[in-house]
This record gives structure tokens, sequence and C-alpha cells, in this order.
């Protein structure tokens, strides 16, 4: 099981207790209502790089240069010169998120539900969905960028930027081959044998009708599955999410940024013993700040950061709909 799967069951909004006025009724359904979460997959296929404890906030990734073709013949009884390695580094620092949920004695007292839990699932799917998009919006402020083609009289057009996207500019076939190809020509590694793309529901629903697509219900190994994966196309697994990122381009037309990845393309990190982290405090806790012992509250810290390593193993396929891009937000 990929970590990531953690954050989703451990989710915010602060919460008034105004809001939860519902939980004073006398009678009610007692089945509760669990909103689904998001599929959080934008750390499943980093580089991941604990710090430890007492090093510091920032992280140095490093990373080794090619060597060029070695095509001059060596000369009998001479050493050649040779070479040296040539490292670059790229460097992170983390930063800490949190939210937390404060409730009252009384409706601690009233409430039909155990509203601390209730409260703790909430921040859970808070803390997931937070986390997950600080590695998200990383990936997707790479430079790289490939648009699809729009149609104008029957022919294909090519877009240049976002605002030339209109609703008829999708994601088809022959543009993630197109990402294929830049990612091969770049010698870009795959992962387990093949590119991964992240992506939106609205933007897979154009490639899922197309006769090359093949679900991943029909693989000849389905449960070695990704979290989220959806289906393959053109050497590419395709892995599904909500929270993959639109955009809005001058015509107010949602776009939708699919990442393709290859190998080692990019990093996440976070301080050992720091990662996340649930805090509960009882009614009375605060000494005398709460006198009364009128408060307690429920809350969450987390230390992350990502960062892209090689830029040129990422590239973003931006696409529009002409089912969902009028109606879609970001």
């Amino acid at each position: 099981m990929n970590p990531i799967l953690d954050l989703q069951h451990f989710a915010v909004q602060v919460t008034t207790q105004e809001s939860l006025s519902s939980e004073m009724k006398t009678f009610y359904d007692l089945t509760l209502i669990d909103e689904a979460g998001a599929n959080l997959v934008h750390d499943q296929f980093a580089q991941k790089r604990p710090i430890p404890a007492g090093q510091g906030k920032t992280i140095e990734f490093r990373k080794f240069a090619a060597l060029p073709k070695a095509t001059t013949p060596l000369t009998e009884g001479v050493t050649p010169d040779g070479r040296a390695l040539t490292v670059s580094t790229v460097t992170a620092t983390v930063n800490q998120y949190g939210d937390y949920i404060t409730q009252s004695d009384v409706l601690e007292l009233t409430a039909v539900d155990n509203t601390v839990l209730e409260a703790t699932k909430l921040l859970g799917r808070q803390a997931g969905l937070t986390l997950d998009t600080v590695t998200r919006n990383v990936l997707q402020s790479g430079t790289n960028v490939m648009y699809a083609e729009k149609w104008v009289n029957g022919e294909a057009v090519e877009v240049t930027s976002r605002d030339g996207l209109d609703s008829s500019a999708v994601l088809t076939v022959e543009l993630v081959q197109r990402a294929v190809a830049n990612l091969r020509a770049l010698n870009a590694p795959t992962i387990d044998g093949s590119y991964i793309a992240i992506i939106h529901p609205y933007a897979a629903y154009d490639l899922m009708r197309d006769s090359e697509w093949i679900d991943a219900n029909k693989y000849g190994s389905p449960e070695n599955l990704y979290e989220g994966e959806i289906g393959r196309l053109a050497g590419v697994r395709f892995v599904q999410t909500s929270e993959a990122k639109i955009y809005k381009n001058a015509a107010n037309l949602a776009v939708f940024g699919t990442l393709f990845l290859g190998a080692e393309a990019y990093g996440t990190t976070e301080i050992e013993g720091g990662g996340l982290e649930t805090i509960v405090k009882q009614k009375g806790s605060a000494g005398t700040a709460d006198p009364l012992d009128q408060r307690s509250s429920v809350g969450w810290k987390g230390l992350k950061t990502a960062e892209i390593l090689i830029p040129q193993y990422l590239i973003r396929v931006e696409s529009a709909s002409n089912k969902f891009s009028t109606a879609a937000e970001n």
C-alpha cells in the first residue's frame, strides 16, 4: 500500500458550533454520511527523502550529470585523461501546515454522535488533501508544457498558450503519443516499464472512449495497480484524481493539466517524526485560558515540501473538454 493512503484516512475547514447545529436534533438518522475523499496520488511516484530530526529544515537532492560518449579511440600505451563526476544539487525547505476544530462543552454534552471522532475524520481528510496539494502545485509549476490542438472548420490548429484553447482542444491519443515521444527522446526512465500520467476524470473521459484505451480491470495483473489507476494507453499508465489541477483561461473555460512523468522526476520530503501529527486537547487543558473548562479541540499539523528534480522528465499537457470545460470549477 502506498503511504499516501494513510493521509486519506487520517482530512479542513474550521467548524463553528452553528455549523454543527444539526447535531442538536432530538431525532434524526443515526447513520452518518461520510463524504468520500479524493484519490491522493501526487506523492505516489516521488523520490522520498526524509530529513532526520534535528538536522534542519532544508534538504539537498544531489544528481550526477550523464557522461558524453567516448568516441575518441584510445592510443596504445597512453592513459587517457579520464573525467570527473559532475554533481548538481536541488535544495528544498519544508514548511509546516495544519488546522484545528474547537467545540464547546455544551456540544459534547448534547450531541448524539461522538463529535471528537467525527472531527478527527474530517481533519484527517483535510490533512491528506492539503499535503497532496502541496506536491501537486509544485509539479504543475513545471515549464515543459504541451497544448492540445483545437479544431477550426474541420482542421487541426496548433495552440501555443492556455488562452488559445477552446472546447474542441481535447486530450487525444496522438497527443499522448507525442508526450511519450518527448520523454523517450530525453531518455526519461520509465516507472515499472511505463510512463505515468496523473489525470482529471474530465480529461480522462475523452481518452477512455478511444478504441486503443485498455481499462485497468482488463490488465493481466490487475492486483498490481497504483492508487487511482484507471487504464493504460500508448505506453502510459493513467492515474485518476479529482485533485488534478484545473486552470481557467481567458475565455473562462476549464483547462485540465495532465502530468506525464518519468522516474526520478521529483522528490518529496518531510522531517522524521514531524510528517503528520494529530493533536487532541481536552477541556481544561488550557488552564486559565479556559477557566470554566468550556472548550476542547482536535487538530493536525505536518511538515512537507516537494521539488522538481529533473524538469525534462515531467511534461504538463493542457487540454479542454467539449463536455465539461464550460462548467468545471478550479
